[in-house]
This record gives C-alpha cells, structure tokens and sequence, in this order.
C-alpha cells in the first residue's frame, strides 16, 4: 500500500515534508484549487512551481524518500477558454444545445480531443518533480458535461474516459511508462457504458458525496457493488481512492483562517482496511488547510492513522 497525503502547492514547504516522513507518507500531492477558476489557479500556480523556494521544498522531498505528484482540475486550463471566439464548437454544450465557454468540453470533437491532449504533454513537463502518474482532472462542477447531438449519447463518465484515452495515448508517445487517473467522482463515479480505458489508465475513487462523518463501510450495498465494478474495469492496478479524512479546507468551510481538525483514528484505520479489502492497491486524502498558518494555531495535525 502507499499512502499520499494531498495538498495546496502554497503549503508545500520543508517543514511539510518533515510531518510527512514521520508519518511514513509515500507522496505529496500537490492540487491547485478546483472550482469555476481552476484554470486561473493552474495558471499562477506554474509560476509558484518555478521558483526557488518550490523546488527545494520538492527536491528536499525526493531525497527524503518522498515522492511529489500533482492532481489539477485541468481542462479549462488545457483547452485555453479564448479559443471559444473561433472555436465554441471545442466547447461543451448545454442541454439547449447552447455552446458554453466555461467548463470543460465536446467530448465528440477530434480537433479539441487534440488540443487537449497536446497541451496535457506541455503540462506534464512544467510539473516539477513530478512522477509519471498524472491527475488532469475534469472541471469540478457538477452538470457540465456536453449535451450536443453527438455528446448526448455518451455519459459524463464515458466523456471522462475518452479524453483521459486521449490523453494517456499522446503522452506514451514520449513516455511509454506515463500513466493517467480516472477520476471517478461527482458526475463521473458511475462505470463508462460505451468507453474502454487505454493501457495506462487507472482508477481514482473520491467518494466526496458520502457521509464524510461516518465510517466508509456505511455507504450500502449498492455503493460497494459500484466500487467492486469500478475495480473490476479499469483493474487493481495503480488504483487508488481519494478521501477526505484530513481535508481541512472542506471542514474549514473552504475559509480560513482554518479550523481545528479533529480525527478520528480508529474510523480512519478501518476506512483503509475497508478500501484494501475491496480491492484498492494506494490511499490518499486531501490535507488542505494544515500548512504553516494551521501549525502556528495549532500544533501539527496527527496522521498516524496512515502509519504502515
């Protein structure tokens, strides 16, 4: 099993990497925040990724023994939103047929399948450090996925799958070990119907809609029978579940100053023998919100849950 704990890139520090080697953490996850400015969030953050202080947190990491990866809501930023002036057919449609230049994409088009997927192998090389495991999620708004003619036929989840196949297909032209998320979350948690995952797509589970209070064995039985499906299609293989057990931000309301995490271990012990007896081979969660600003309130948050 590894263990990653995921967080906001301006928390990546040193001291951040020094909490996570006392807690046998495999990697840091680096995730520029999601909603409607994604794109704009990526975009600032590439320059952070630049600089001085960023990289020798990242390189302090790798000879630490951690290993640093990056999970983005990518698309806005990957299918450039200007080019919806020439372009509004690259861009999704609504459930009036209506193009939309915000979020996401038409699923059916090649030429933005393309664009997409080029630029994916651009941002793969501005990620410092990074690992051959990339996470260019779709936009993290629910419903907006494309409704035109042709789009309207393939799901949100199957939408999702042919553009990570286009994406994983364009980056194993230079790296023939890269590898790529589904992240099956919000619109996209239910099995592709029509789509079948390339070689190099792997499964990424966040349950983010769930009882996050409650053990994850309460989900039901239909919700496991989903998971169980999940695995089977895309395989065990690099398969991962995102949680929320120390994501600060979602229980800080996504508002600092940040909250008081308050864990409960023993939950969290069982949630991960839960998901490994299911079938998942890496855990993860966010840890937002518990950076420099969290210690100095604080103290440093306790994740000895995750202790191999």
């Amino acid at each position: 099993m590894q263990t990653k704990l995921i967080i906001h890139p301006d928390e990546m520090s040193k001291q951040w990497v020094d909490v996570a080697k006392k807690n046998n953490i495999d990697v840091i996850g680096i995730h520029s925040v999601g909603n409607v400015n994604a794109h704009i969030n990526l975009k600032n953050d590439l320059d952070l990724f630049q600089t001085k202080q960023y990289k020798s947190a990242v390189d302090y990491a790798n000879l630490s023994g951690i290993k640093v990866e990056y999970e983005i809501h990518a698309v806005s930023y990957l299918l450039p939103r200007e080019l919806f002036l020439t372009h509004p057919e690259y861009f999704r449609a609504d459930e009036n047929g209506v193009r939309m230049q915000n979020l996401n994409f038409c699923a059916s088009n090649a030429e933005a399948l393309e664009i997409i997927a080029n630029n994916a192998v651009t941002l793969a090389e501005k990620l410092y450090g990074s690992t051959n495991n990339y996470f260019f999620w779709t936009d993290d708004i629910k419903n907006s996925y494309c409704k035109c003619e042709k789009c309207k036929n393939f799901s949100p989840s199957d939408q999702n799958l042919i553009l990570m196949n286009a994406i994983i297909k364009k980056m194993r032209e230079k790296d023939k070990n890269a590898k790529i998320a589904f992240l099956a979350y919000y619109d996209t948690v239910n099995l592709p119907k029509k789509v079948t995952p390339e070689k190099g797509v792997f499964l990424e589970y966040a349950p983010y809609e769930r009882d996050l209070y409650a053990p994850a064995s309460a989900v039901g039985e239909k919700e496991v029978e989903l998971i169980k499906k999940l695995i089977e299609f895309f395989g065990k293989e690099n398969s991962c579940v995102l949680e929320y057990w120390y994501d600060n931000s979602y229980f800080s309301g996504y508002k600092k100053p940040p909250k008081k995490l308050v864990v409960n271990n023993s939950i969290i012990k069982e949630d991960v023998q839960f998901y490994l007896n299911l079938g998942f081979e890496n855990v993860s969660s966010f840890a937002c919100f518990l950076g420099q600003d969290y210690r100095e309130l604080y103290g440093e948050p306790d994740f000895s849950a995750l202790k191999k």
